[in-house]
């Protein structure tokens, strides 16, 4: 039996960096969704290559000649975008075989997800066509490729920010959703694939390319099934000790995975084998688009932890109760600090009102940059203290709070400039239904984030983030050890 090929790294690079791109399904209707809206968000993001809008009863498009098909085109266009209504599909995948043309995405629904044997045997025509002529392909019933250096951003965050982030998500919705969220907070994405119902390329390729890729630091993956679970365990045990790999699985309770099978037309599988995935690859689980958000934000912003020890710095009596209860919950620990720390902390916290120790409640800490530094230099020498998650309140009436110069910037400044950095975060108190106080907030956790410090709305959310991102590392120094163990013992 010949053993399945499957596409290299240099195979799938071609979809995120093309330098021409032909529309196929590019409508006159400014509003209509599909080729036009692609046509203007790559005119939007000032996408640098040349765009073919495929229209064969228009002569330009938004001032873009316009050709009757792909035959008539000055070039082989490095990429396709199919955006037509599903049964033509098969004849254009049949053209672009003729014409020597490799990458394509299919952004056309109305194959398996219907649920139909019409739709089944039409993506299985897709499938063969693509064996037949050697096509990758993308899709269908997806968004497809977006990588923001390229400009290639027909959808999401526009023109979005480049980073270290790689992406691939069986859901459009969930993949656009994720990039306007990550971009806000200051996380650039380096390519993202919206792969849809992967009638050709399936998770697996897409986990491949982007663990080999260098630019990419940080997977995140949205998935509702996959067709090779041997191959894609295998990938992802590969490449966890290399990069996180933060997983939101669709399809984890009855109704959802029955959802599952009218949005890619597949079946969620097993979640008892998709919890004994996780455990033996170390790949990172969460349950909705915050905690994957918040988890993503953590692994792309944060330097390596050593231990679970944190240092909760915040003000009130009632918080550092909850707080700390909350750090246990999550498997973390609020660990005594260290006799040569408390001798520093000591004088600076007064008697009444206050507590010295871990948690520490000190009110100066809102208003006082400066107190804030000397207090993260202390826990940043302190062996006890591995990570420090920091509460700000946003000055208000009712805490009779006088103006005072803004301390964010010294703040920022010591974290980013000091060697003796451990992982910091901070929790922005603006939950709720005041408004003014929601758009300060947003504003606050916005300024840390887009310095590289993680900034969150509520503790729960931090500190959740906080032990997704220790358990990663754990992990990461237990194999290290057993390798070490090994090899002194070989």
């Amino acid at each position: 039996m010949n053993k399945t090929r499957h596409p290299t790294s240099s195979d799938l690079a071609g979809f995120f960096k093309p330098k021409s791109i032909a529309i196929i399904g590019v409508s006159r209707s400014v509003s209509s969704f599909g080729g036009m809206s692609f046509l203007n968000h790559f005119l939007k993001a000032g996408y640098p290559g040349t765009i073919y809008p495929i229209n064969p009863r228009a002569d330009d498009v938004q001032g873009i000649r316009a050709y009757p098909d792909l035959a008539s085109l000055p070039e082989i266009p490095d990429l396709v975008m199919i955006a037509i209504q599903a049964p033509a599909v098969p004849t254009i995948l049949e053209e672009c075989g003729r014409l020597g043309i490799r990458y394509i995405h299919i952004l056309s629904a109305g194959f398996s997800e219907l649920g139909t044997e019409e739709g089944a045997i039409l993506e299985k025509r897709v499938a063969s066509i693509a064996a037949e002529h050697n096509l990758l392909i993308m899709g269908p019933n997806c968004m497809g490729p977006y990588c923001p250096a390229a400009k290639v951003t027909a959808w999401g965050a526009i023109p979005g920010k480049d980073g270290g982030l790689g992406i691939i998500s069986q859901s459009g919705g969930i993949t656009q959703r994720l990039t306007e969220q990550v971009s806000s907070l200051g996380v650039g994405v380096s390519k993202a694939a919206s792969i849809g119902n992967a009638a050709v390329l399936d998770s697996p390729d897409y986990l491949e390319y982007m663990a080999d890729d260098d630019d990419i630091d940080v997977i995140a993956m949205y998935l509702e099934s996959v067709r090779d679970g041997r191959r894609l365990f295998e990938l992802a045990q590969g490449a966890t000790p290399r990069k996180p790999i933060v997983l939101l699985k669709g399809g984890q309770t009855q109704v959802g995975a029955a959802t599952v099978a009218s949005h890619t037309g597949s079946m969620a599988g097993n979640q008892c084998l998709w919890n004994a995935f996780f455990e033996q690859t170390g790949v990172t689980p969460v349950s909705c688009m915050n905690e994957w958000a918040d988890a993503i934000l953590a692994f792309s912003s944060l330097p390596e932890t050593a231990g679970d020890g944190v240092f909760i710095i915040g003000g009130g009596g009632g918080n550092s109760v909850i707080f700390s209860d909350g750090a246990v919950r999550e498997g973390l620990t609020v660990p005594s600090l260290s006799p040569e720390s408390m001798e520093v902390i000591r004088p600076m916290v007064p008697v009444a009102g206050s507590i010295a120790g871990n948690p520490l409640d000190l009110w100066e800490t809102f208003v006082n940059g400066d107190r804030l530094c000397d207090l993260l230099d202390v826990a940043y020498r302190d062996p006890h203290v591995h990570m420090v998650i920091v509460d700000r309140l946003i000055p208000r009436i009712a805490f009779h709070s006088a103006e005072m110069p803004d301390p964010t910037p010294g703040i920022i400044d010591f974290i980013r400039t000091c060697d003796k950095r451990k992982p910091t975060v901070f929790t922005i108190d603006y939950d709720g239904g005041d408004l003014e106080l929601n758009a300060q907030g947003a504003a606050l956790r916005c300024r840390f984030c887009e310095a590289g410090i993680p900034a969150y709305p509520s503790f729960e959310r931090a500190i959740r983030a906080l032990a997704h991102f220790q358990r990663y590392h754990h992990r990461l120094q237990k194999r290290t050890s057993r390798n070490q163990s090994f090899s002194e013992g070989a």
